[in-house]
C-alpha cells in the first residue's frame, strides 16, 4: 500500500493506533473510539494527531475538534459505499477543514479524480505503479459540468468567460 500525495509516494509519518496504548512521541492516527476515549490526552500532544473515520461515522462528531487535527482519513469500505465522498465535501466545505483529508480503504484508481474533486489531498493506493496510475487517473477529464471542492471552473463558468 503506497501513500500518494501531490502525486508522489511519501512515507506516512503517522502510526496506526488502534485500543494499545498511544506512543509517547510520534504522529499517531486513531479510529474514532480511540479518540473519544482519549480525547483530552490525545489533544494535549505535541506531535500531529489524525482520526479515520468509517462510513457510518458523520464527520460531525468531530466538528469541534478539527482545528486541532492534523489529519482526516476517510474510510472507503466498499465500491458501493460514497460516503465519504459527501464526508470529504462537509469537511472542506462546512467545516472547513483545511489539514490532510486522506483516502484510504478500497480506493480504486478510477475513483481517484473524483475523490481529489471532493477534498481528498492523500490516497492509500494499492498499485504496482502508484504515481503513474495517479496520473493516468487524473488526466481522465478535462472539462466538468458541475462544480466541486477543487475549484476547476465547470463547463458553463468556462463559455461565460468566452
Amino acid at each position: 500500500m503506497a501513500l500518494v500525495k501531490q502525486g508522489k509516494i511519501v512515507e506516512d509519518s503517522f502510526q496506526r493506533v488502534t485500543d494499545e496504548a498511544i506512543p509517547t512521541t510520534g504522529a499517531v492516527l486513531v479510529d474514532l473510539a480511540t479518540w473519544q476515549a482519549q480525547r483530552e490526552q490525545l489533544k494535549g500532544r505535541a506531535e500531529p494527531v489524525g482520526v479515520v473515520l468509517k462510513s457510518d461515522e458523520h464527520p460531525e462528531v468531530l466538528a469541534d475538534d478539527l482545528p486541532g487535527l492534523a489529519l482526516v482519513a476517510l474510510d472507503f469500505p466498499t465500491f458501493r459505499d460514497g460516503r465519504a465522498y459527501s464526508y470529504a465535501r462537509l469537511l472542506r466545505d462546512r467545516y472547513e477543514f483545511t489539514g490532510e483529508l486522506r483516502a484510504v480503504g478500497d480506493v480504486l484508481l478510477e475513483q481517484l479524480l473524483y475523490m481529489q474533486r471532493c477534498g481528498f489531498d492523500a490516497f492509500e493506493i494499492e498499485s504496482d505503479d502508484p504515481e503513474r496510475d495517479f496520473e493516468t487517473a487524473l488526466a481522465d477529464f478535462t472539462v466538468w459540468y458541475q462544480p466541486a471542492g477543487d475549484d476547476r471552473a465547470s463547463a458553463l463558468q468556462l463559455r461565460h468567460r468566452r
